[in-house]
């Protein structure tokens, strides 16, 4: 699982993570080259520049400039390495999901950055339907999942209610979009 706290929360401006699309990038269609990189780089980010170049038929000059340009257009949000929360001692994963009080979504975004910036925290999503957050963490174990409900949600004077559902294995899709 990536560490990389996809949505951060934040009080305007973007974040380099935010899953909002720029007016650029909106606006300029991506072609059958572009679609080639994306799609390289999604397998393995780490892919050198020469390879994305000639996967694509096109200069690494090219295929540089092309690149960067997906990344300035907020196309490709990051190059990421995904961490084993295991590999580190913390085997234990849930997704906990949190309603807010009604009286407390003006402060959506303070909750969310709060959150957002705890160890457990692996990514936080700001959702539509009755709850308001869905948490994926990742901990040591189960005394230490229930004390982050506990302390850091239950407690909390802006959460109406939680619901932790454990994770048994993430299983990957073989072409993931994200």
């Amino acid at each position: 699982m990536g560490s990389d706290n996809s949505a951060r929360v934040g009080h305007g401006g973007r974040k380099p993570n935010d899953v909002r699309h720029t007016a650029d990038a909106r606006r300029t269609p991506l072609d059958d080259i572009d679609h080639i990189l994306i799609d390289v780089l999604r397998h393995n980010a780490r892919t050198p520049n020469n390879a994305l170049a000639a996967a694509a038929g096109i200069a690494p000059s090219t295929a540089l400039g092309r690149v960067r340009s997906l990344v300035e257009r907020g196309v490709i949000r990051g190059f990421h390495a995904e961490i084993d929360p295991e590999a580190l001692g913390q085997g234990i994963q849930a997704m906990i999901s949190v309603r807010l009080q009604a009286d407390a979504r003006r402060r959506i975004n303070e909750f969310g950055e709060q959150i957002a910036a705890l160890e457990e925290t692996l990514n936080i999503y700001f959702i539509a339907g009755a709850e308001d957050f869905l948490i994926h963490v990742s901990t040591v174990d189960t005394a230490a999942l229930r004390n982050f409900v506990v302390d850091n949600l239950s407690a909390h004077p802006a959460v109406a209610a939680t619901e932790t559902i454990l994770i048994f294995e993430h299983i990957r899709p073989r072409n993931p979009v994200a």
